[in-house]
C-alpha cells in the first residue's frame, strides 16, 4: 500500500510540475503577442520621457483599482467580523418565554374550521358530566359491598312483607 501511495504521489508530482510549465510557458506567449518588445536604443529622449509617463499613469490607475478592491474587502471582512460577533451573543442569549394566550373554545373551532362557528359549544359542561359519570362508576367497586347492600336491602324488604302478612 505504501508503495502505491508513493507512485500516486510522483505522479502527482509530475503533473502540478507540468502545469507550472505549461502557465509559464502561456504567459510568456501572450506577452509576446499584446506587448511589443521596446527598442530603447533607436528611441529619443522625450520618447523615453513619453513612454515613462504613459507607464507611471496606467500603474496608478492599477493602484487606485487595487486599493478600491481593498478597501472594500476590508469592508466586508469588518461586517463578517460583526456578525459573527452576533451570532455567538444569540447563542449565549436565551429566547424570551412565549407568553401563554387563553383562547375560547370557540375561537379554537374558529381557527381550526376557517369560519366562525355559530354555536357555541360548551366544553366544560361536557366535562363536568363526564367528571360525575365517572365518580358514580367508581363509589361500587367492591363486589362484596355491593352483594352486602343488596342482601341488606333484600331482607329489609321481606322483612316489611312479613310483617304486613302477619
Amino acid at each position: 500500500m505504501y508503495v502505491h501511495q508513493t507512485k500516486l504521489m510522483k505522479k502527482a508530482v509530475i503533473m502540478v510540475d507540468n502545469e507550472k510549465q505549461e502557465r509559464k510557458e502561456e504567459r510568456e506567449r501572450t506577452l509576446s503577442e499584446r506587448v511589443p518588445v521596446l527598442q530603447l536604443s533607436s528611441m529619443s529622449l522625450q520618447d523615453l520621457q513619453k513612454i515613462c509617463k504613459e507607464l507611471a499613469q496606467k500603474i496608478d490607475g492599477v493602484d487606485e483599482e487595487r486599493y478600491d478592491v481593498d478597501s472594500k474587502v476590508k469592508k466586508n471582512s469588518t461586517e463578517i467580523k460583526d456578525l459573527s460577533q452576533k451570532i455567538i451573543e444569540l447563542k449565549g442569549k436565551k429566547r424570551p418565554a412565549l407568553k401563554r394566550v387563553r383562547v375560547s373554545a370557540d375561537a379554537m373551532l374558529g381557527a381550526l374550521l376557517g369560519a366562525k362557528v355559530k354555536e357555541s359549544v360548551d366544553f366544560k359542561a361536557n366535562l363536568k358530566t363526564v367528571k360525575k359519570e365517572e365518580e358514580k362508576k367508581e363509589e361500587v367497586t367492591d363486589w362484596r359491598k355491593n352483594v352486602d347492600t343488596m342482601s341488606k336491602s333484600g331482607m329489609e324488604g321481606r322483612k316489611k312483607l312479613f310483617d304486613a302478612a302477619v
